[in-house]
Parts: C-alpha cells; sequence; structure tokens
C-alpha cells in the first residue's frame, strides 16, 4: 500500500508538468481530464496513508512537493493564457508565499527544527489549496466549453456556465489569496517562536 501511495504523489508530479504542453497546445480537454486525476489523487493519497497507517517521510516529501507542482504549474499557465491584472496579481503573491515558506523552512532545517504543515482539517493552508484546486478547475472547464461551444449549439444552461465560471474563478482565486496570505502569517509567528531555540 506505501508504494501505491508514492505512486499516486509520483503521478500527480508527473501531471503537473503534463499539463504545460496540453495548455500551450490548447488541448484543454486533456488539460483539465488531467488536473481533475492530479486533484483527485491529493485527496486519495492523503486518505490511504491515513487509513492503513503508511506514511513515510519520502512519501510526505512527494505529496508536498506533487500538491505545489500541480497547483503552481497550472496557475503560472493561467496567468499566459489570461494576462488580466486580477489573475496574474494573485497568482504571482501566491507563488511568493510558497517561496516564503519554504524558505522559512529551509533555514529552520539548517538548524535541525522542523516547521511542520498544521494538522487541523480545516487550517487556513488546507483551505487556500482547496479554493486554489475549484478555482483552476473553473477556467480549465471555462477553456473547455470555449472550445466546444458554437453559435449553433449554445443554449441558455451553457451561456449561464461561461458567465459564471470565470467569476467563481476569480473568487475563488482571490479568496485563496487571503487564505494564503493568512497561512503565511501564521507560518511566520510559528517561525518566529521556534527561532528562539536557534542558539
Amino acid at each position: 500500500m506505501k508504494f501505491f501511495v508514492n505512486f499516486l504523489s509520483a503521478f500527480r508530479i508527473a501531471v503537473s508538468f503534463a499539463i504545460i504542453p496540453t495548455i500551450m497546445c490548447k488541448y484543454f480537454i486533456l488539460t483539465l481530464i488531467l488536473y481533475v486525476l492530479g486533484a483527485i489523487s491529493d485527496w486519495f493519497d492523503g486518505y490511504l496513508a491515513r487509513k492503513f497507517n503508511c506514511c513515510s517521510k519520502i512519501g510526505g516529501v512527494m505529496d508536498h512537493i506533487g500538491d505545489k507542482l500541480l497547483v503552481t504549474n497550472t496557475l503560472i499557465m493561467l496567468a499566459i493564457m489570461m494576462p488580466v491584472w486580477f489573475i496574474v496579481v494573485p497568482v504571482i503573491l501566491m507563488i511568493a508565499r510558497e517561496l516564503y515558506v519554504s524558505g522559512l523552512r529551509e533555514f529552520l532545517g539548517t538548524q535541525k527544527i522542523e516547521m511542520p504543515v498544521p494538522k487541523a482539517r480545516f487550517s487556513m493552508g488546507k483551505i487556500k489549496t482547496t479554493c486554489q484546486m475549484i478555482s483552476i478547475a473553473m477556467f480549465l472547464l471555462l477553456f473547455v466549453l470555449g472550445e466546444l461551444v458554437t453559435p449553433q449549439t449554445t443554449n441558455r444552461f451553457i451561456f449561464m456556465m461561461i458567465y459564471h465560471l470565470p467569476q467563481i474563478g476569480i473568487f475563488g482565486l482571490w479568496f485563496s489569496l487571503v487564505a494564503s496570505l493568512w497561512s503565511a502569517t501564521q507560518y511566520t509567528f510559528t517561525f518566529a517562536q521556534k527561532l528562539k531555540k536557534v542558539k
């Protein structure tokens, strides 16, 4: 089971890079399928690891890397596809947040001090990741509908979806930015407390 859990994390890492050429080549249906599979694997490997108590350090690292790459790579590609300030700004700030928190962890790592991810069911970090994944899915679905829909096939339901999907995606993106900055603040306070242990 441990092998399968680690395989899911490795699969998510592979998907995060496969998404880049599919978006560039405008294979949006394939992009959406890969992204959804990657997002599902994120939940599934964590569930299996807890249920069967097969957590490992390498598995935890791979899971963390897979999550970050899946979200970050897709956000960058979305910002390239839609270069408007209300998408580019939150993308830049959220990526900067990830680098900032990673920097804090790296420094504490040099001092042999761990700064683990909060285990709370509804931690701001988990809320951030959930909102990011949902908002990204909304944008990818919008791309798919834009490719499939023609004036002859458009009905009211599809029109309403095309109208509301960007609004949901943008709202989710900015909400995840708020959660991201909140989470970074929590990490900063934790870092300051653990910094007292550094001699």
